[in-house]
């Protein structure tokens, strides 16, 4: 499994246009696929830095959404409404390889 976190620079003064950007892809990365771990928005600290986290099961299924969202008609009108709104400043990617099973310490050996 591949994880992509987007590490999002907003403007503050229209969140509630991000917050719809976001909703529209909790659905569409779903859709397309994906499993979505959710949008993490500006509440203490920075107000102008959101996040979001999804995965697939592999990196080329990654690729092949990548490749189906610039054919679907959803996902145009998603970003063009992040265009037309300007909500979003610039945003950036970064990759890794999720852990979600724990185990206690003694099966750890430690």
């Amino acid at each position: 499994m591949i994880s992509c976190t987007v590490r999002y620079e907003i403007d503050p003064d229209k969140l509630p246009e991000f917050e719809i950007y976001a909703k529209a892809w909790l659905h569409l990365v779903v859709k397309l696929g994906g499993i979505h771990h959710g949008y993490h928005m500006p509440h203490e600290g920075p107000n102008d830095i959101a996040y979001c986290h999804f995965s697939f099961a592999s990196l080329a299924d990654y690729e092949a959404y990548r490749a189906k969202m610039w054919d679907d008609p959803e996902c145009l009108r998603a970003y063009e409404h992040a265009k037309a709104t300007k909500c979003i400043r610039r945003y950036d990617r970064s990759f890794t390889k999720p852990m979600f099973n724990g185990a206690t310490v003694d099966e750890l050996g430690l």
